[in-house]
């Protein structure tokens, strides 16, 4: 039934053409044997055929039917009330329901004009006049009703429709920032790691033919350091797999800040570290954040800052927010090319979705400077850039 009804819904004639038939077989029906019997089969069977269009040439069914109706009213003797004459009514119904009220008062005054003449001119009871005027007035309700529904069909479909819109711009955000998280940390993870370990290969070829022994240290902190970077490495790539794999390794925090000054220092970069606060209590994604802007900073030390460099790091917790600066002596001498810029976006996207602010630039006294403010409990805002 319901796939027969979408069918008809969207073949309107078929539909229209059904209803046609049913009136003109109700007229056939109900007119009892009279002398003008053929003439009024032959009005109501014209009456009944313009219904066909009605939903797809409502006007111009309107305009057939009226013109029917004057034409029974005028030529037909002996005029009476026949089944057809609800054509009037349906075309009524059909014009404020489909066009418009406008249309419908237009042949409504129409229908009002040719119901006058007919009870000064054929009609015999009072009785039927109030019936002719209730039954076009219950078509015009009965339309109202259909075109609010109507409406109210359409304006859920539109809303459905900007819904799905809207949840697949939601998608594609959702998955362009996964993408730009899983980006951001794997470059946090293969740039540190890969800048330690081509400074320890740097230095071990230097010192290679002078003193074959004092390569090992430097091999060392390179299989460490590649292994760290793979284990960190399976932990993202896990991201992409499962929920669950941030169970798989500890996600770094504040708590590995020592060891990572440590990790600096193993390769040539004295680094100096501060830490007031309670930063325990850091929530986790703060605290990776703390840690990845701290290891991305002396990542750039490393390879930019030139020998001899050394480096402070000071992180700061208090109850409204966390501070991290990180400054260096360093004149931008390193062995490396500039870099791609990535880094200090990342470190900026970080600190946007944590809804701090960020200042990276050469400050007095020192060669650079990072500094970020990471609200406890705030909702992300612009950056601030030094001059």
């Amino acid at each position: 039934m319901r796939r027969l009804s979408l069918w008809l819904r969207s073949r309107p004639m078929v539909g229209d053409g059904m209803l046609s038939v049913a009136v003109v077989l109700l007229s056939v029906v109900l007119l009892a044997p009279q002398a003008h019997r053929a003439s009024y089969l032959l009005i109501s069977l014209l009456l009944s055929a313009p219904l066909v269009i009605r939903r797809r040439y409502p006007e111009l069914a309107a305009a057939l039917v009226l013109a029917l109706g004057a034409g029974q009213l005028i030529l037909m003797p002996d005029t009476v009330v026949v089944p057809a004459d609800l054509a009037l009514a349906i075309v009524l119904y059909t014009l404020v329901n489909y066009v418009g009220r406008r249309a419908g008062l237009v042949y409504g005054i129409g229908l009002l004009i040719g119901t006058v003449l007919w009870s000064l001119w054929r009609a015999y009871s009072p009785g039927d006049i109030v019936v002719a005027l209730m039954v076009f007035a219950l078509a015009w309700i009965l339309a109202e009703f259909a075109g609010a529904r109507r409406a109210y069909a359409a304006e859920v479909e539109m809303r459905l429709t900007e819904s799905d819109r809207d949840r697949d711009r939601r998608a594609a955000i959702a998955v362009t920032d996964e993408r730009t998280r899983i980006a951001r940390e794997l470059h946090d993870v293969v740039a540190h790691a890969v800048s330690i370990m081509v400074v320890q290969a740097d230095g071990a070829a230097y010192v290679l033919p002078r003193d074959p022994s004092a390569v090992a240290p430097a091999l060392a902190i390179i299989s460490s350091t590649g292994r760290a970077a793979l284990t960190e490495l399976r932990r993202t790539l896990e991201l992409l797999r499962t929920d669950h794999a941030g169970a798989l390794t500890p996600q770094p925090g504040t708590v590995g800040l020592g060891e990572l000054a440590q990790r600096m220092e193993s390769v040539g970069l004295p680094v100096e570290l501060e830490l007031r606060g309670d930063l325990d209590t850091v929530p986790a994604g703060l605290a990776l954040g703390v840690y990845r802007i701290v290891q991305e900073s002396l990542t750039n030390v490393l390879r930019h800052a030139g020998p001899g460099a050394t480096a402070k790091v000071r992180v700061h917790s208090d109850e409204r927010q966390v501070m991290v600066e990180i400054t260096d002596t360093g004149q931008g001498t390193g062995d490396f090319d500039g870099g791609s810029g990535n880094g200090l976006l990342g470190m900026r996207e970080r600190v946007a979705v944590l809804g701090g602010s960020i200042t990276v630039g050469s400050a007095a006294h020192v060669g650079w400077a990072v500094r970020a403010m990471l609200p406890l409990n705030a909702r992300p805002h612009d950056e601030e850039h030094l001059p």
